[in-house]
């Protein structure tokens, strides 16, 4: 029996569900003559986490392909842009101890690699450039409060590169608005009691607590925690990697601005602590702070106390404060039977530079591509689906570790990040790889790579890493070509620097004018 795939039901809403049911809504429409029936049941006695998101430029291509606005979805989900990551007091803990991780790529990017000419530089003078601020324009960008476009520039391009801050649970609800309104997924709202399969244990439907039996031919798990069909049914093991990532804890909370004119800052900023990072993002109207830490190092009581101490409010007590628990980890596989989870279902490793959502985006890219057309062609796609993603997971956890591993901060839980028993053997074989020559993209060779070769760059010059300079020198000819690529980044930068607006300006032009269409 191989029956075709008529109907999908996407069990929870969030970020994950919507995501999800948009990106398959726009596609399957695109594919197929014969429509495919998408229904999103979530329960109302389960609220999302939604205590704001970062996320990557793929975010760009997804609004734009499912038909959102980029005004539209600026306005209503109280979007700012973001540039990248400024790291502060991760690798000393001293006070001028930062880096960014922007966006852009160096220059000259994928044909010269200006990475051995920098250090040299570096290595001959303090007063060299950081290694983001000598191959990029996005640092002084972003520490001069710039935006990435101009009112001018067309919705979705883009200057400078960009992803976007945003409130998570406004989001959902113009994500559902859009999916009912114009994609076509049909909503229910309802409490799932059971999950129901048939002798071969493929889904068939789920029972509720009102409406009664909901059948479907497909099945998305994006049931956060709860991981209703890939855990509670199905029992797929989780792979804890508390033993790698050690944060399992965050407190969140909403910080107003000052002054309605207060500057927005356009990159994420985290700030390494004794037991671990306090994030800091900036929206339209107000701030999005949190502490991420592990438990094993400091109790719930003392890490408020940490967050706290690192807001400049006179009176923190009319703060609401939001306490998050997790087990940094992923299911073994995510796609078994008739059946997939995406988003926390699936699995979570810590908010650090913001991989939850472009692992829905990828994951949601991935189904709707190669859309299960029957059972028979679910077999062959959940395991290739299970290998790519647990690759992915897995260089997602060493990128991550990476930013721990590489700082000397004295204290315990920094000490304990740079035993080598919690290194990946992964990025233990890159980071000895890397004292003889610079990440390249060709070291990364499946076309599933979340972070660049330049992103690991980045950081590891960020961190001050050193990569062992070769003994055969530096060609004459190849220092003039760097020397000029050094130098049209400093043109360039000092130009965007004289034509970008300021952040906040052009959000509230945004609000006042809209974008241009493309």
């Amino acid at each position: 029996m191989n029956p075709t795939t008529n109907s999908v039901l996407i069990i929870g809403g969030g970020s994950a569900g919507w995501i999800t049911a948009a990106v398959l809504a726009s596609q399957v429409k695109q594919q197929f003559e014969k429509p495919i029936n998408i229904t999103l049941i979530e329960s109302p006695d389960v609220a999302t986490i939604g205590v704001g998101e970062g996320t990557w430029p793929t975010m760009r291509k997804t609004l734009k392909s499912i038909g959102i606005s980029e005004t539209e979805f600026i306005k209503e989900c109280d979007v700012s842009f973001k540039q990248g990551a400024k790291f502060a007091k991760w690798h000393t803990g001293e006070d001028d101890d930062f880096y960014f991780h922007p966006l852009m790529l160096p220059q000259g990017d994928g044909d010269f690699d200006l990475t051995p000419f920098w250090q040299v530089y570096k290595n001959a003078s303090d007063c060299t450039p950081s290694f983001s601020n000598a191959v990029c324009s996005q640092e002084a960008i972003c520490q001069a409060g710039l935006a990435p476009k101009t009112i001018t520039t067309a919705e979705y391009d883009s200057i400078a590169n960009y992803a976007y801050h945003l409130d998570a649970g406004k989001f959902a609800k113009l994500l559902k608005k859009h999916c009912i309104e114009k994609l076509g997924v049909v909503y229910t709202q309802d409490h799932i009691t059971d999950v129901n399969a048939d002798q071969e244990d493929f889904i068939h439907s789920v029972t509720t607590k009102n409406l009664g039996a909901i059948k479907a031919d497909f099945f998305i798990d994006c049931s956060g925690f709860s991981s209703l069909i890939i855990d509670k049914h199905y029992q797929i093991p989780f792979n804890n990697c508390q033993h790698v990532l050690f944060a399992d804890s965050a407190i969140a909370t909403q910080v107003p601005y000052p002054d309605p004119m207060s500057p927005i800052a356009s990159h994420t900023i985290s700030t390494a602590q004794a037991n671990g990072w306090i994030w800091d993002i900036g929206l339209p109207t107000r701030r999005g702070v949190g502490y991420v830490y592990s438990s094993h190092y400091q109790t719930d009581d003392q890490a408020l106390e940490v967050l706290k101490s690192n807001l400049t409010l006179d009176e923190t007590s009319q703060l609401n404060f939001k306490k998050i628990k997790f087990t940094p980890g992923h299911r073994e596989k995510f796609w078994h039977k008739n059946a997939v989870a995406i988003g926390m279902a699936a699995g979570f490793l810590e908010p650090l530079e913001a991989s939850a959502l472009v692992l829905i985006e990828i994951s949601a890219q991935m189904i709707a591509e190669q859309f299960p057309v029957n059972r028979q062609s679910m077999l062959g796609l959940a395991n290739q689906y299970n290998q790519t993603s647990l690759y992915r997971w897995q260089r997602i956890i060493d990128f991550l570790k990476l930013h721990y591993v590489l700082s000397n901060r004295p204290e315990k839980f920094w000490q304990d990040n740079r035993n080598p028993e919690s290194i990946p053997k992964s990025l233990s074989a890159l980071l000895d790889l890397w004292q003889h020559m610079p990440p390249y993209d060709q070291q990364f060779p499946h076309a599933v790579e979340v972070f660049p070769a330049a992103s690991y760059r980045y950081v590891l010059f960020g961190m001050g890493f050193q990569t062992r300079l070769t003994d055969h020198g530096l060609n004459l000819t190849a220092k003039t070509h760097a020397d000029e690529h050094f130098q049209n980044n400093q043109i360039a930068t000092d130009q965007l620097i004289q034509s970008l607006p300021n952040n906040r300006v052009l959000l509230q032009q945004i609000y006042q004018y809209g974008l241009q269409k493309i």
